[in-house]
């Protein structure tokens, strides 16, 4: 690969990028003007029956989320909270049982959240992050590098979780502020596709995108170059 793909970076305006509209421009780094077989073999893969028909109410879910779609000009006008996409996409593939993934940190959240995908008739298996009850030197971590040093700690097992829910044949599973590189483990050994309610931010209340919209005041020391 020549350039990497920066599609962050690219200044080309919306309507005229080559994502957008046949024929749009795109710099160097375009992967849709320069990594064309890429595309292809990625698009190769909604011929699958499963893969295309997930993608196709993925994508009528979002049409969903805005009212006034009939309305020239049209101003997007959103309607529908994450919560209710994720039941409504749920019932539009047909699933009946969701699989609640959780850190121990959010449980009242996890139980408003079983009670609500309940009362909206699935079926549904949480399971919590300390599953196991594993003692944390199980995977070499020293007292100093716990979280309450010199205490007991369980470890967090996310692929306990994937593997509880696995073997408890959740169709479609939910996870709820898992932490970083917990949540990419429950995303490799989970067998159902997993979509995510809330990330973990134990300082922005779990809105990571706080940081960002800060950049320029409180978290300007984040934009500033480390090297």
């Amino acid at each position: 690969m020549e350039k990497l793909p920066e599609c962050a970076k690219c200044s080309v305006k919306p309507a005229e990028r080559a994502c957008r509209r046949e024929g749009g421009a795109g710099p160097d780094s375009c992967p849709t003007r320069h990594m064309e077989m890429v595309v292809e073999k990625a698009l190769a893969r909604y011929g699958e029956p499963e893969i295309r028909e997930f993608a196709r109410q993925a994508s009528i879910q979002e049409a969903q989320c805005y009212a006034g779609r009939d309305k020239k000009p049209f101003v997007r006008r959103p309607v529908k909270t994450r919560l209710e996409e994720i039941c409504e996409f749920s019932h539009k593939m047909g699933y009946k049982k969701l699989g609640l993934a959780y850190c121990a940190g959010l449980q009242s959240e996890a139980s408003r959240l079983q009670k609500v995908l309940e009362a909206d008739g699935f079926q549904t298996a949480s399971v919590i992050c300390k599953v196991g009850c594993t003692p944390k030197e199980e995977i070499g971590i020293a007292d100093a590098e716990k979280v309450r040093i010199g205490e007991p700690e369980s470890m967090c097992s996310p692929i306990g979780q994937a593997e509880v829910l696995n073997e408890a044949g959740t169709e479609f599973n939910v996870l709820l502020g898992l932490c970083v590189g917990h949540d990419s483990l429950f995303f490799k050994y989970a067998k159902a596709p997993t979509t995510v309610f809330a990330a973990k931010d134990r300082v922005l209340g779990h809105n990571p995108l706080a940081a960002l919209y800060t950049l320029n005041s409180y978290y300007e020391r984040l934009s500033r170059s480390k090297g």
